[in-house]
């Protein structure tokens, strides 16, 4: 792995794990009021298009780190969307 691809797999790990506390704290709890829908709406579809990028460019960081977040953001926006 060379060093530009090793920056990118550090910087995939360490975006991607900053959001499994938040998913934690709202499986375990069940609340989300405080959290902006409007923001995990616009940065699901953020998300998504990094993955759709990543997948045309064939980019095993991108595509991994973004498919990981895609997950865990939807996860927190229907969250959201059911419990306000």
């Amino acid at each position: 792995m060379d060093n530009v691809t090793l920056i990118g797999v550090l910087a995939a790990i360490c975006t991607t794990l900053s959001f499994v506390p938040q998913v934690i704290k709202i499986f375990r709890t069940k609340e989300t009021h405080d959290l902006s829908l409007l923001m995990y709406a616009i940065f699901s579809v953020g998300v998504f298009l990094w993955l759709c990028y990543g997948l045309m460019i064939k980019s095993m960081p991108i595509t991994i780190a973004n498919s990981a977040t895609l997950v865990m953001s939807l996860y927190i926006l229907i969250m959201k969307l059911r419990r306000g």
